[in-house]
């Protein structure tokens, strides 16, 4: 690949082989393509003539968020790819007037999320939470290997990165009291990734071999969980309020065709999955995952954030294009902006669990910190930060972070 005359840091991943998509303030939302240190704005690259030959109209970069480039086809993704790229090699450096400094500037919601599910799709998640739950049955439900488990989210409550994350309100049934309505005591995190999808499907049933191809990158995700508002209102009909409160993503939205290079065969799916649901090989991402915690007293005693966790998600049972494929197969409409969470990612061992529901077997054996304290749930004042990134032995992709930061829960009366 040509070199960029713009500086990258060395060992960055946010070089050439990313090129991750943003909305960022400048006066107003500006859509932007990071690289090192700096962002590309593309509305004044239009301006100037330069994203003329991708045949997207030079007001979809105009916008204040990424939608009309999803609503595009991948021909023209592509195409923008590569106008973005010849721009940052150019040898002139005809653009140097178009980067600004990404340090100091304000991410926002990169793309307007049209629709949400968010999936269940780790077997090692699921399988702990199984044996939480139902410690005397077969963890796994009789369907989870044959269908992309998932629930339908509020889209209205995706936050991006930074976005405080005030802590819920729900009707809860603690072992020892009465059903009441009071604030969550049982606040968790989940490493998740989510898919970003492009062109919609007009009611079309998108079998999962051709799913792939309608995504157009990924972020970081936070599916926030109440688990004790979760536990009491799940059964029968599944997740709700525990879960629709707050859902943050990274700013970042990760061209697949950066991830490409990263594809690995997934784990061995048996039974095999129907016709519609099967995916050639390779259908997983070689991604790695932190979960790190903050507390105020760490933050005010200068200890650093404590890595608590580092799932894979090569792991994964199930894959974004398997998901994408069942939330069509009925007919269901998909749509540019739609959102699609994995579920937590966990692995095989405790170093890997992907929440703190498994972390700390559901309160049983809290996390210890540096400063002391346990953690079996968030408290106020916690900060979760989810961080992850792709690596091989001649490239780096970082995916960003996604964070947020526990506050108090709204006076009952308000």
């Amino acid at each position: 690949m040509a070199e960029s005359w713009v500086d990258v840091p060395e060992g960055s991943g946010w070089g050439l082989a990313n090129l991750p998509y943003g909305v960022v303030n400048r006066d107003d939302p500006r859509l932007v393509v990071a690289i090192g240190n700096h962002a590309l704005d593309l509305r004044a690259a239009a301006q100037a003539g330069l994203l003329d030959r991708t045949g997207i109209a030079p007001e979809v970069f105009a916008r204040p968020h990424l939608n009309g480039v999803l609503e595009q086809t991948p021909d023209r993704w592509a195409a923008l790819r590569e106008a973005v790229l010849t721009i940052l090699t150019a040898p002139s450096e005809p653009a140097a007037d178009l980067l600004m400094a990404r340090s100091g500037i304000e991410n926002l919601l990169p793309f307007a999320v049209a629709d949400y599910v968010d999936f269940y799709a780790s077997e090692h998640h699921a399988t702990n939470l199984g044996r939480l739950f139902r410690p005397n049955d077969e963890p796994l439900m009789p369907n989870w290997r044959h269908l992309p488990v998932g629930y339908h989210g509020r889209s209205a409550t995706v936050v991006v990165s930074g976005t405080p994350v005030r802590r819920p309100v729900g009707l809860t049934k603690p072992p020892d009291g009465p059903v009441a309505r009071r604030p969550s005591a049982s606040l968790d995190v989940e490493v998740e990734f989510g898919a970003v999808v492009g062109f919609g499907n007009r009611g079309a049933p998108v079998p999962a071999a051709q799913a792939a191809r309608r995504i157009f990158g990924f972020v970081l995700l936070n599916d926030w969980s109440a688990r004790d508002i979760q536990a009491f209102e799940y059964q029968p009909l599944g997740p709700h309020l525990g879960k629709s409160f707050a859902t943050s993503i990274s700013p970042w939205v990760i061209p697949h065709e950066a991830l490409a290079p990263f594809a690995v065969d997934g784990p061995l799916q048996e039974p095999e999955p129907d016709e519609f649901l099967r995916q050639p090989e390779p259908r997983g991402l070689d991604i790695q995952f932190e979960l790190v915690l903050d507390t105020a007293a760490m933050a005010e005693s200068g200890a650093q954030p404590e890595v608590v966790s580092r799932p894979r998600f090569r792991d994964m049972y199930w894959s974004p294009a398997q998901m994408l494929a069942h939330v069509t197969s009925n007919g269901a409409t998909i749509s540019p902006g739609d959102l699609y969470g994995s579920g937590t990612v966990s692995g095989p061992d405790r170093s890997q669990f992907g929440s703190l529901i498994e972390l700390t077997w559901r309160g049983s054996d809290p996390l210890r910190l540096p400063t002391g304290e346990t953690r079996a749930w968030l408290q106020d004042g916690d900060s979760a930060t989810i961080r992850g990134w792709c690596e091989s032995e001649s490239a780096r992709i970082d995916l960003g972070e996604v964070t947020g930061t526990i506050t108090p829960a709204p006076d009952a009366h308000t």
